[in-house]
């Protein structure tokens, strides 16, 4: 593994968007140039990649916007005041702001909206301000529509999580349908001083749709290894429209494909002990539709002889951190099905070996290892940050700037080729790399007898993908 490799592969992706548009999301003609990009580059290693074709229905906003009309007259920006949560409803209303069982004090421990009796004397025709906490947005958002609330205002929730932002701007979602009323997020500060303003009226406006997108997933067998002990070897290949995804998810993708294109060369002469299946997946970024769609496609036999997956999202950010997947939930309380812990571990060593800090990451439900385990599949693998903020204690680990966002242009036009960190890419490739020849060797009976459970792993995750469910 060499990062001048890799590099060459996020050439390739940024020439894709950049011949289309700008972007490479999921059923576009970016998409489409990146998918021919990879197929050609294991048809080379000498595979035989296979497209597996799926639809979805994807959310589109076609226009937003949120002002206060009195008492003082003001006009917010989207993407920076608030956001339209994806799968609002669509309308144009203005009526008063009525806030619904908020809790701005202490705390801030905050059930708003998440019962019908919160909205006992709400207004028929008002807009209901909601507050972030305890259960689900769709769930407030639905509350509110049945109480005749005309749209939704949901702000964050203001209370100290560590690494979750409970102050700044939410992104989020309201389901997989689109709710009854428009809802809107907003920030702490912002759903605060709406509060406190005596007769506040505001107008939100959401313009929004469903549209199917025909999308597809690559995948990629080696010709040895026992078929029944299957590695999958994942990474999400879209980008959001905004850009054209060379951090998340091109570095996942490129350190992906290498490591195939290694393997292919390097395998020993007698072959690998278990089949290694390098899959690139579609439509992660509108809620890990592709990754859902293999697993859900899987029979019996074919979840059962799925060995573990292994999950590269985001390998190259700026301002990084060396994140593991916490599979053993000593840090932060969630496990991954048995064996995860075996996962974590073997790159808990790997970095240690090459003097290299590292530090746990969650099973928050934000990329495509979801699906594995919600199948009791053992899981495990790499993230280097999205847009939460460098903690002090993560700057005297890793080095960069503390309450700086690890990658500032995250889903934005500018991640771009030069939104790489080259050294940690580097690591992280080499990482991947490791992992990917150890398990495909490994004889360990890694999911024990299938008979335990993923006991600590939520009901319902936070993440439906890189949105805020809760």
């Amino acid at each position: 593994m060499t990062v001048k490799n890799v590099l060459r592969h996020l050439d390739a992706l940024q020439a894709a968007a950049d011949a289309n548009g700008g972007n490479r999301a999921s059923g576009t003609p970016g998409y489409e140039a990146s998918g021919r990009y990879i197929e050609q580059q294991l048809r080379r290693a000498g595979y035989t990649p296979v497209r597996q074709a799926f639809s979805y229905d994807q959310f589109e906003l076609t226009g937003e916007a949120f002002e206060q009309v009195s008492p003082t007259a003001q006009t917010y920006v989207a993407g920076t005041d608030f956001t339209t949560m994806s799968y609002s409803g669509t309308g144009d209303v203005t009526a008063a702001l009525t806030p619904v069982d908020i809790n701005l004090a202490g705390a801030r421990v905050s059930t708003s909206g998440c019962e019908p009796a919160d909205f006992a004397g709400f207004t028929a025709g008002n807009i209901a301000l909601l507050q972030r906490g305890t259960c689900s947005f769709e769930i407030k958002v639905d509350n509110a529509a049945a109480a005749g609330a005309s749209a939704a205002v949901i702000f964050n929730q203001g209370n100290d999580m560590p690494g979750d932002d409970r102050s700044g701007l939410l992104n989020g979602t309201v389901g997989a349908e689109l709710s009854a009323i428009p809802a809107v997020g907003t920030t702490f500060a912002l759903g605060e001083a709406l509060a406190g303003t005596p007769g506040v009226v505001v107008r939100v406006s959401v313009e929004s749709a469903v549209r199917t997108v025909n999308s597809f997933n690559i995948l990629a067998d080696t010709r040895t290894g026992d078929p029944s002990r299957t590695v999958v070897v994942g990474a999400h290949l879209d980008s959001v429209p905004e850009g054209p995804g060379i951090n998340d998810n091109g570095s996942g993708s490129a350190a992906t494909l290498e490591s195939a294109v290694q393997l292919a060369k390097e395998a020993p002469k007698g072959g690998l002990e278990n089949r290694v299946r390098f899959a690139f997946w579609g439509g992660e970024e509108d809620g890990l539709v592709g990754s859902e769609y293999y697993v859900d496609s899987l029979d019996e036999a074919g979840l059962a002889g799925t060995l573990l997956n292994l999950n590269f999202d985001m390998v190259g950010s700026p301002n990084f951190g060396r994140f593991i997947y916490d599979g053993d939930g000593d840090a932060l309380g969630l496990t991954g099905p048995p064996g995860s812990d075996v996962i974590e571990e073997v790159f808990e060593e790997y970095f240690a070996s090459e003097g290299l800090t590292s530090a746990p990451t969650e099973f928050s439900g934000r990329s495509d290892y979801a699906g594995f385990i919600a199948n009791r599949i053992p899981a495990g693998g790499l993230f280097t940050g999205a847009e939460g903020l460098k903690t002090p204690e993560e700057a005297a680990l890793f080095g960069g700037t503390a309450g700086v966002a690890y990658d500032a242009c995250y889903h934005a036009e500018c991640d771009d080729i030069n939104n790489i960190n080259r050294t940690v890419l580097d690591q992280m490739s080499d990482a991947v790399a490791h992992s990917v020849i150890t398990f495909a060797l490994t004889e360990e009976a890694l999911r024990g007898d299938g008979t335990q459970g993923a006991r600590s792993l939520p009901a319902d995750y936070d993440y439906r993908g890189h949105q805020l469910r809760k």
